[in-house]
C-alpha cells in the first residue's frame, strides 16, 4: 500500500468502530480535516457491502489533535434496496470533532448529461510548478508551509492568487494527483479524493480581497463539507480542480468545486463554508 492508502485505512476495534492509524498534522498540532473526511468515509464503506458513496455532508465541530487516534464511531442508520446510509461521528477525548452522513447507492444505469470543463489555453499539469515548489521559491519554508505531508501533487493554473496579498477574481484551477499508485477499488480512490477536496478550495473565498491563507493574522478553518460523486475515476491520474467562491460574509467563505478528468469527464463536485477570520 502507498502512502496516503496507509494514512486512509482505519483499524476496525468493534462492530461499527473505528480508528485511525496514522495522521497528518495541518499546523499547530491541529488535523487536517482532510484527513477526517477520508478516514470518516473509509470507516463508513466498512460497513457497507456492494455499493459506492455517492454523496456526504459533514461538519468539523471543533479542532482535531495530530497527536492522538480518532475514534470513528458508525451509525447504520438505513440499509436499503437501492441506497444505504451511515452516520459517522469522529471522536478524540470523548468528544466529537466531526459528524458526517453519507450515502451509498448500487451501481445502477439512468439519464446521463454533465457541465463542460472549462476551454480555453489550461496548462498541461506536466508545465506547471507543484504547490511545494512554489512555496519554496516564495520563501516559505516552515513546516506550516510543507506541502508533501499532504501526499497530494497540486498545481495551480495561476499560483500568484494563492501567494500573493492581492486582490484577484473567486475563481481559480489546479491540477491534483494524488503522489504513488493507489490500488483498483473505486472506493479508495473516492475516499483519497474527499481527502484532497479540502485543499485548494477555501482559499479561493479570500481572492477578491489583500489577502491569503498564509497571512499570519488569517485563521482560516474548514466549518462544513459536502460532495457529490459522479462518475468513476482514478485519484493517482490528473484531475483539474475548479473552484469558485459566489459569497463570504460574517466571517465565513462560501467555495464550491468541480473536478474534471483530463478528458474533461465530471467525476466530482464540492461545496464548503469555512471560517475567514482575521486575528491580531
Amino acid at each position: 500500500m502507498e502512502k496516503l492508502s496507509k494514512l486512509l485505512d482505519v483499524e476496525e476495534l468493534d462492530s461499527n468502530l473505528f480508528r485511525s492509524r496514522q495522521h497528518v498534522e495541518n499546523y499547530r498540532k491541529i488535523l487536517f480535516g482532510g484527513q477526517v473526511l477520508g478516514q470518516a468515509l473509509m470507516a463508513a464503506t466498512r460497513t457497507v457491502d456492494d455499493r459506492l458513496p455517492h454523496s456526504l455532508h459533514a461538519y468539523f465541530l471543533r479542532p482535531g489533535s495530530s497527536e492522538m487516534p480518532v475514534i470513528y464511531d458508525v451509525d447504520p442508520i438505513r440499509d436499503g434496496g437501492s441506497f444505504t446510509t451511515r452516520r459517522v461521528v469522529a471522536k478524540q477525548r470523548g468528544r466529537a470533532i466531526f459528524n458526517m452522513s453519507a450515502s451509498f447507492q448500487i451501481r445502477e444505469p439512468g439519464f446521463d448529461h454533465q457541465c463542460d470543463m472549462p476551454t480555453g489555453d489550461i496548462p498541461t499539469p506536466e508545465s506547471l510548478k507543484s504547490t511545494q515548489q512554489l512555496a519554496e521559491e516564495a520563501g516559505l519554508n516552515t513546516p506550516q508551509h510543507d506541502q508533501r505531508r499532504y501526499m497530494v501533487d497540486f498545481r495551480p493554473i495561476n499560483p500568484e492568487i494563492h501567494y500573493d496579498n492581492k486582490e484577484h477574481p473567486p475563481h481559480g484551477m489546479m491540477w491534483l494527483r494524488v503522489e504513488g499508485e493507489l490500488g483498483d477499488d473505486p472506493v479508495e480512490h473516492r475516499c483519497a479524493l474527499s481527502y484532497a477536496s479540502d485543499m485548494g478550495l477555501l482559499g479561493t473565498s479570500l481572492q477578491p480581497h489583500p489577502t491569503s491563507l498564509f497571512d499570519p493574522h488569517m485563521m482560516p478553518a474548514s466549518l462544513d463539507h459536502a460532495m457529490w460523486f459522479h462518475r468513476d475515476f482514478r485519484a493517482d491520474e490528473w484531475l483539474l480542480y475548479v473552484t469558485d467562491s459566489p459569497s463570504a460574509s460574517g466571517a465565513r467563505g462560501y467555495c464550491r468545486g468541480q473536478i474534471f478528468t483530463r478528458d474533461g469527464v465530471l467525476v466530482a463536485s464540492t461545496t464548503q463554508e469555512g471560517l475567514i477570520r482575521k486575528i491580531k
